[in-house]
């Protein structure tokens, strides 16, 4: 495809010699030149470590420095997860076949004691690591190594069988998926994108930097994401976009609400799962438009937002795609939604089925793993994995995961991984994991445990587990004596989720903020309710 021909790498050399401000990041600020030459030195590094003919792989486990975009300019890339941990966050790079881990002293601990046969570790703030640039600070950015289909970037998204795969993003790809959004939102030379989205993630490489690369705007990188830093840094860096992911919207909304909130920069905020409620009260404060929108991590698949767009709706098809949303049973349509006198789906059951990309796409596949590679291209279409439904005007409505997978706050979790964990647990004879509808966007995680169970206990063996992802920790817990199972003693999964947290059984639940688990009241569950009530969710609690 013709806009498949680029690559970043001639993204990256055409920042040769501008001298404009390209990079700003905790008091210092970079030229698009001093980015582009720093790119071109890493990638000769690179190139005289690394064994003639060896994959380049180099497996990026940082925060949101400099650096990040450095390595992104320069090398195949493989985005570690630093919320990972212990024994997953090394399959993450032996899986990823990294030669080369570059890290930061902060990070050091994360791989303490890590079987990492023949991987080197690249400190960045150390004398030794600016002693391995030194030699190579005159290099000039070669875009002539790189072709349109070389693999860029490795990005990581669970699935239902457990550990992440990596998806594969191309030079072609991310240049194109960059080159896109510059003509969709009018992206300027003069803009800022503020990138306070971890950098692992695709949403911050994909909707944030390489729209700025493609465009030649600024960029300015927040280490982490903060609520209460987020209007400082936008007003400082000058910053007119952002993306986000998740809950990060409602953050911001709960900080201190300011008379002067609308005195900000910004034209535009991009991202998923903000929701119609907060959406639209982010833009009575801060009077900045929201644009949800919705990319298959993979790239198979492309929602895109216009004028006119209902609320709570994220859009329509892309064009050149064929999305439809399916039984993935009997792969057929599900019939469009029905909504009653307050807006509410009324027919979940029905209309909430698997989105499907019938035509074209241009998903590559993940590293080392065909058969997600043919779960994912099932009878010749692309199956997403998300649910979603659509109303009779063909505008789609984001819906969850499938049943297998939890989205936490923007991140992927497969509940089999935070089951064997949990399985650990001396007093639990049986664990079952799943998701239940966040109040604002994605999951929360419900653990179901049969057995003896004690709330502090449970608390302190959920810190003591090397493995534990942040976001992995339950929100809920429920108490059974017994497990209930299907006919053929399975899990009976499907009623765990379409009872959540409104069952007979004891439910033991961490409020937000709290780190320790008490008993869920009645007057609890009311004002969980309520919250779903007022953001057009509380159907999702039934669905199975």
């Amino acid at each position: 495809m013709e806009s498949m021909r680029r690559t970043v790498a001639e993204l990256v050399r055409e920042r040769w010699g501008d001298h404009r401000p390209g990079l700003w990041f905790e008091g210092r600020v970079l030229s698009h030149h001093q980015m582009a030459a720093g790119a071109a030195a890493r990638a000769e590094l690179l190139a005289g470590l690394l064994p003639s003919g060896a994959e380049p792989h180099v497996g990026v486990l940082l925060d949101n420095t400099p650096e990040y975009p450095w390595w992104l300019s320069a090398a195949a890339v493989a985005g570690l997860n630093p919320t990972r941990r212990g024994p997953e966050l090394a399959r993450d790079i032996r899986h990823t076949e990294c030669r080369v881990v570059v890290t930061e002293r902060a990070h050091l601990p994360l791989l303490d004691g890590l079987e990492l046969p023949g991987v080197r570790l690249l400190v960045t703030d150390t004398d030794a690591y600016e002693e391995l640039l030194a030699p190579y600070a005159d290099a000039e950015p070669n875009a002539s190594r790189a072709t349109p289909d070389d693999r860029l970037l490795l990005y990581f998204t669970s699935g239902s069988t457990g550990a992440p795969k990596a998806a594969i993003c191309s030079q072609g790809r991310l240049a194109a998926a960059g080159r896109s959004l510059v003509g969709h939102f009018g992206v300027r030379p003069d803009d800022v994108h503020y990138i306070c989205m971890p950098m692992f993630h695709g949403n911050a490489v994909i909707a944030d930097w390489a729209p700025a690369l493609a465009a030649g705007a600024g960029v300015a990188l927040r280490r982490r994401f903060s609520a209460s830093g987020f209007l400082p840094d936008v007003r400082a860096y000058g910053a007119t976009y952002f993306t986000y992911v998740g809950r990060a919207v409602q953050y911001i909304l709960a900080t201190e609400e300011r008379p002067d909130d609308r005195d900000n920069p910004l034209r535009l905020g991009f991202g998923t799962e903000a929701g119609a409620v907060d959406a639209a009260a982010f833009e009575r404060r801060f009077g900045v438009r929201l644009v949800e929108g919705y990319g298959s991590s993979e790239g198979g698949a492309a929602i895109q937002w216009r004028p006119g767009t209902p609320p709570g709706a994220v859009g329509r098809a892309a064009p050149g795609d064929d999305l439809a949303v399916l039984d993935p049973a009997t792969r057929e349509e599900c019939p469009p939604a029905e909504f009653d006198a307050a807006g509410r789906l009324a027919n979940g059951d029905e209309a909430i089925g698997e989105l499907v990309n019938r035509g074209p796409n241009p998903f590559e596949g993940y590293w080392r793993h065909p058969e997600a590679d043919a779960a994912r291209r099932r009878a010749g279409w692309y199956w997403t994995g998300d649910l979603f439904y659509r109303d009779a005007d063909g505008f789609l409505y984001f819906a969850g995961r499938t049943d297998d997978r939890l989205r936490v706050d923007s991140e992927n979790l497969a509940a089999a991984t935070i089951e064997n964990i949990l399985a650990r647990y001396e007093g639990a004879a049986a664990v079952a994991v799943y998701a239940v509808p966040d109040p604002v966007a994605g999951d929360q995680v419900m653990a179901t445990v049969a057995g003896d169970f004690d709330p502090l206990d449970f608390a302190g063996f959920l810190l003591a587990q090397p493995d534990l992802g942040t976001k992995m920790a339950p929100r809920f817990v429920r108490v059974v004596e017994r497990m209930p199972v299907t006919a053929t003693n399975k899990i009976h999964r499907a009623g765990l989720r379409r009872e959540g947290f409104r069952c007979a059984d004891p439910v033991w639940w961490r409020p937000p903020g709290e780190r320790v688990y008490r008993r869920l009241t009645g007057a609890d569950v009311a004002g969980l309710v309520d919250e779903y009530r007022v953001r057009g969710r509380e159907e999702l609690l039934t669905r199975a």
